[in-house]
């Protein structure tokens, strides 16, 4: 029987779920084949998750570096000597 806790539904909850047979009930090939299809994809999308994960980490410590380089770079008036605006 299928056990629901609040913990998130993970690939190897579906592979391992079992259920309760009755009299005319489904075919347990096919409710067997589907869990495995839906856990599959789910093992997919956590792959593709955590692969976004780190790509969004290594952007924001990219910006990071970003900003600390430039924190003494200061915009001034346009015209001023010390602007970068073309004059």
């Amino acid at each position: 029987m299928i056990y629901t806790t609040g913990e998130r539904l993970r690939p190897y909850h579906l592979r391992a779920a079992a259920f309760d047979t009755r009299w005319r009930g489904l075919d347990p090939e096919q409710v067997h084949d589907f869990l495995n299809r839906v856990a599959d994809e789910l093992d997919r999308l956590h792959s593709e998750r955590a692969t976004a994960n780190t790509e969004a980490e290594r952007i924001r410590q990219a910006l990071r570096q970003w900003q600390s380089r430039h924190t003494d770079c200061r915009h001034t008036v346009p015209g001023s000597p010390n602007s970068r605006w073309p004059r």
